[in-house]
């Protein structure tokens, strides 16, 4: 028996309004201080801010990402993946996708905060070349805990500015 690559059941889109409501429901299961689902909304209304999803065969979204860019910057504004979804390789594949739209769109360095605590999204920006910048002290409040800041500048940690 032959193994199913890791993620391979998903595929990648755009978000849509219809997704907003399961988008809201995985922000609340990932995160102790989740975003209103007016979030959601309001990302699908920015020009500047990108939302897709890994979406199931059903087309059921199981993770999403969103970036946000600003003239020659960008941010990763937010990666979560649902319980059931996790290990799989979807928020590594979100980013992937994120920082190629982000190239493409001539962004010269990203930006993101991450916790302190999180080993797993800390491994994830480091294996795409974040390079740790800053310190946000106790910016994240559920439970308190600090933020550090995070910047990508191409996928060989050269900054592209240059």
């Amino acid at each position: 028996m032959s193994e199913v690559p890791t993620g391979a059941a998903y595929s990648i889109r755009a978000a849509r309004r219809s997704d907003v409501p399961l988008l809201a429901a995985i922000e609340i299961e990932a995160f102790s201080d989740p975003w209103p689902r007016s979030a959601f909304t309001d990302a699908l209304n920015m020009p500047s801010a990108r939302l897709t999803v890994a979406v199931d065969k059903l087309d059921i979204p199981a993770a999403y990402c969103m970036v946000i860019t600003a003239a020659d910057q960008g941010e990763i504004a937010n990666i979560a993946v649902s319980t059931s979804a996790q290990r799989q390789g979807l928020a590594g594949r979100l980013l992937d996708d994120a920082l190629q739209f982000v190239t493409r769109a001539g962004v010269v360095a990203v930006f993101l905060e991450v916790r302190e605590g999180n080993r797993a999204a800390r491994e994830l920006y480091r294996s795409r070349n974040f390079q740790d910048i800053g310190r946000r002290k106790r910016y994240y409040q559920r439970p308190a805990e600090d933020a550090l800041v995070l910047k990508w500048t191409g996928p060989t940690g050269v900054n592209l500015m240059t």
